[in-house]
């Protein structure tokens, strides 16, 4: 084939209907899409939801002497029932 006779068949190929039609839903698609993704904001309750994490005060540490006040005072085996050979 010469080339003439090549660019004159890529002139039809590119001028055909179909190809048109196919070039112009994609620019549409990718019109569509980046009008979206403009448009989309992630919602506010994480933010607000990291901010009130961080007001939040830290709870008072235990001492050693609270934490021996809250251990019951009979035997760990009497509570499971166990019995000691």
């Amino acid at each position: 084939m010469h080339p003439i006779g090549m660019f004159d068949l890529l002139k039809q190929v590119l001028t055909s209907w179909q190809v048109i039609a196919v070039t112009l839903a994609i620019l549409l698609y990718v019109k569509i899409v980046t009008y979206v993704a403009k448009r989309y904001h992630r919602p506010r309750s994480i933010k607000i939801k990291k901010m009130s994490f961080m007001n939040k005060k830290a709870p008072e540490p235990v001492t050693a002497q609270e934490n021996l006040e809250e251990l019951p005072s009979s035997n760990s085996n009497d509570e499971l029932g166990l019995e000691e050979v």
